[in-house]
């Protein structure tokens, strides 16, 4: 418990034997988790037996596996949907691969229990820490660059729209459209632009990144065409804005 309030953290797990175990307990030392959901969109590798191995007497550790990958966004359904069905009040999104640092936990869920922001957003690119964290030249390029589109094109000012280190309050994860989104990467833009859509706010911490062989790093043809889609997304969401068209994502 946080002041009162029940934290979960979700894992989309996908290949994550060689870092999940780091993550996990780097999760349970900053004390303040009830629960860490893991949920394995069909690994073939030993995440789920590792996962299985997990266990805390600090944190309700729960387990699910999908018969057949569902993708990323598919993945993050189920993770959203097992955290209120547990019934937190916080939920805090971190991948297994440790490319990010649970240590962020106290203050992300801080931020949100202030009742200033009901999502935090952990920037790779507030202070140094992408390039400095090992993110690959090419990719960092990108990213400023969607970034700067997205800005653009919905009127809005984040640092970063990519990163995959999130913290949400269960009212909003209730009130926004998750099933509307795709099961695929650009589920990850989708969120954001429905969280701007309904008007909540959003704040962003600065994040030091860590970029290793073992960490899960999407490919350079993967990434052009989740470019893509974000523009493709930010252009659907500045039309229904001004009323052009129905969106099936913001409505």
């Amino acid at each position: 418990m946080f002041k009162g309030k029940k934290v979960a953290v979700v894992m989309p797990a996908y290949n994550a034997a060689k870092t999940i175990t780091r993550t996990y307990y780097e999760i349970i030392d900053q004390k303040i988790v009830d629960v860490i959901i893991i949920v394995d969109d069909a690994s073939n590798d030993e995440t789920v037996k590792i996962a299985n191995k997990l266990r805390s007497d600090n944190a309700k550790t729960i387990i699910r596996a999908h018969e057949k990958n569902l993708g990323y966004g598919g993945n993050q359904k189920t993770c959203y949907k097992l955290a209120l069905a547990e019934g937190a009040d916080i939920v805090l999104l971190i991948h297994p691969d440790y490319q990010y640092t649970p240590k962020l936990i106290p203050a992300m869920v801080g931020m949100i229990t202030s009742g200033l922001y009901s999502c935090v957003l952990a920037s790779r690119v507030l202070g140094a820490g992408a390039l400095s964290g090992g993110m690959p030249f090419w990719k960092y390029v990108i990213n400023r660059f969607l970034t700067a589109m997205e800005n653009f094109i919905i009127r809005g000012n984040l640092s970063e729209y990519h990163t995959g280190y999130r913290a949400f309050s269960s009212e909003l994860l209730q009130n926004i459209h998750l099933d509307a989104n795709s099961n695929d990467f650009i589920f990850d833009n989708e969120i954001i632009l429905q969280i701007l859509w309904y008007n909540y706010s959003i704040g962003e911490v600065s994040c030091p990144t860590n970029y290793f062989p073992e960490a899960s790093v999407i490919s350079f043809w993967n990434s052009i065409k989740y470019g893509f889609g974000c523009i493709y997304t930010a252009l659907i969401y500045r039309f229904a804005k001004m009323g052009l068209i129905k969106s099936r994502v913001f409505y």
